[in-house]
């Protein structure tokens, strides 16, 4: 059975983009492949997270990963920081990364432009600590967005690295990975790019939003005037609202907005109603577990911990094995 490995920042609550545009997917594959879903609350500490805010994401992204439908029996669920053998590996790899490649990595550029006073050597070297938690399992199959495709090209270079310099084909290569169906992408209500966590509140709907404060979202977003002619193209703000549709809504429901747009009869605060009452009941289910999971301290304590001993059963082996190739043997 393949290995499939892949994590979620602890930076936030989970979103609609989470669940539509991975975790549906992490759900199927754990039917399926070897999966290792971890938090990654080590990569976190380049932002500088409070220990109160570290501890309650770490919590809260836990819990929305349960609610989700993510079942502890069949993936392993962990904490990046529960397994110490990920932080060893990053060490070994660091020695056989250079500082040109990781200086021209575009995730390290794009946040020295957006924030020139926290460029941190954890914020440099952060695709080695990314590829560690990939070959630390020798995973061959990684869910990643466009975003972290070059990424997961340099674990494959630092896998590869090391196999030359030690003569050794121990690390497998791992490869992006789409299961089924191609993945979603999931809008904003800012009427621009996709859904994030640091795009801002209003952009957002989380997955234990009220059912209050998704309406108020959804009827503060973005619109223009309406069309002017019959047919007409959807602008990025207008189409944002009818993907969003697509995804929560009946085809029905999203057919007769359709038409009504193209009909220049399109009345943008019933479409909007609509959209927001089929992203409560859409939410509502996960909504209830998560309150339900929330409240059960011992279970989420259970589940951590069984993750861990999961994570490091594997993670050791490899740094055993990982150690002997280097030589450190004991005497």
């Amino acid at each position: 059975m393949e290995t499939v490995v892949s994590g979620i920042r602890s930076t936030g609550n989970l979103h609609l983009g989470n669940y539509y545009g991975a975790l549906q997917n992490f759900i199927k594959m754990q039917h399926e492949y070897n999966c290792f879903f971890f938090i990654a609350d080590l990569h976190s500490l380049t932002t500088h997270p409070t220990p109160a805010n570290l501890h309650g994401n770490v919590k809260q992204v836990l819990i929305e990963y349960l609610a989700a439908g993510i079942d502890p029996e069949k993936a392993t669920i962990y904490v990046q920081s529960d397994v110490p053998e990920v932080t060893e590996l990053y060490l070994y790899l660091n020695m056989n990364a250079y500082m040109g490649e990781l200086e021209r990595a575009t995730s390290f550029k794009d946040k020295v432009r957006a924030n020139p006073e926290n460029v941190n050597a954890g914020l440099l070297t952060y695709p080695v600590l990314m590829a560690a938690d990939i070959i630390i399992h020798k995973a061959t199959k990684v869910p990643v967005g466009k975003d972290q495709e070059q990424h997961l090209e340099m674990a494959r270079t630092f896998g590869n690295r090391f196999n030359r310099l030690y003569n050794n084909d121990y690390f497998p290569e791992p490869y992006a990975f789409s299961f089924g169906e191609s993945l979603v992408k999931i809008p904003g209500l800012d009427g621009k790019g996709k859904m994030g966590k640091s795009e801002g509140e209003g952009n957002a709907i989380f997955l234990g939003d009220t059912p209050e404060a998704i309406r108020k979202k959804v009827m503060r977003a973005v619109t223009d005037s309406g069309p002017t002619v019959e047919n007409q193209q959807k602008p990025q703000e207008i189409q944002n609202l009818f993907d969003l549709m697509k995804v929560v809504s009946t085809p029905d429901t999203l057919a007769h907005f359709d038409e009504l747009y193209n009909k220049m009869a399109i009345r943008y605060g019933d479409l909007k109603k609509e959209l927001a009452e089929d992203m409560v009941l859409a939410t509502a289910p996960i909504r209830d577990r998560i309150n339900a999971i929330a409240a059960d301290t011992d279970y989420l304590r259970k589940v951590a911990e069984m993750g861990a001993d999961k994570a490091r059963e594997s993670a050791s082996k490899t740094i055993r094995e990982v150690r002997e190739i280097i030589g450190f043997r004991k005497f």
